[in-house]
């Protein structure tokens, strides 16, 4: 009997991309497993998706099976897919994983296919339809809080490092439940400009960008600054952000709207 599960895609990075690997090592894509993990705990397939950025035509084919599109947290975009020179704080970047994200936001986007963007993802999803990004908030928004709790400098991923403030009648609050919810936070970069088409439906105490998502009801897209796959057995509520992801997806496998 064919499974029916909804296909979902998940990007990769590219290995040489992450600070501290060998250069010695094989050009190699890879992604943290708690991504496909989250998926298969809410219903779905997870298939990872290969940075074919030279092979659009390969790209486009695969784009065309999935029912979903999941882009994960990783290391900087390249400033100059918003028109910016490159900051002196911004990070290590993954061209062709910039090239591959960046088609498949707005592939997902032109076929109301469902998107979910985590941390990221929801920059990713900003610039695909013309927004900016902070390429360091603390030297480049004055006054905001620590957004950097990274890992490497000592934080546990799942720690809630503050809370978000959701807007009333957005998706992700009717998702969630609630008014406000603690997240952990693992970024130096952030949404400056909003695109075109987006709303902003979370804001840190600072009122930096949290969450936005598509103004229309017809498509699932949503992205989200934080980390639900690391905080969902530690808040039950961020599971609830995989689950409507999944029943889109689940949808459009059979052919129905979001």
């Amino acid at each position: 009997m064919r499974d029916r599960r909804p296909l979902i895609g998940i990007t990769t990075q590219s290995l040489h991309s992450i600070d501290g690997i060998p250069a010695d090592l094989p050009t190699s894509w890879m992604m943290n497993q708690r991504y496909l993990h989250a998926v298969v705990a809410h219903g779905g397939l997870p298939v990872m998706i290969p940075l074919l950025a030279h092979d659009d035509q390969t790209l486009r084919a695969l784009f065309d099976r999935l029912d979903g599109v999941l882009v994960p947290g990783g290391v900087d975009l390249d400033p100059s897919a918003f028109g910016e020179s490159r900051h002196p704080l911004c990070g290590r970047v993954d061209a062709d994983r910039d090239h591959v994200e960046l088609a498949l936001a707005r592939w997902a986007i032109e076929d109301r296919k469902p998107l979910f963007g985590l941390c990221r993802g929801l920059q990713i999803i900003n610039v695909a339809l013309g927004g900016t990004l902070y390429q360091d908030i603390q030297a480049q928004r004055p006054n905001s809080i620590k957004h950097d709790f990274f890992p490497n400098a000592g934080f546990a991923r799942d720690y809630l490092a503050h809370d978000v403030e959701l807007a009333a009648g957005s998706r992700l609050r009717d998702l969630l439940g609630g008014a406000s919810l603690p997240v952990n936070s693992m970024h130096h970069q952030a949404i400056k400009d909003v695109a075109p088409g987006l709303t902003v439906s979370a804001v840190a105490p600072d009122g930096v960008v949290e969450a936005v998502e598509l103004d229309r009801a017809d498509q699932f897209l949503l992205g989200v600054q934080w980390h639900p796959e690391s905080i969902e057995f530690v808040d039950p509520a961020c599971r609830h952000l995989f689950a409507g992801f999944m029943y889109a997806a689940s949808r459009h496998h059979h052919g129905v709207a979001a």
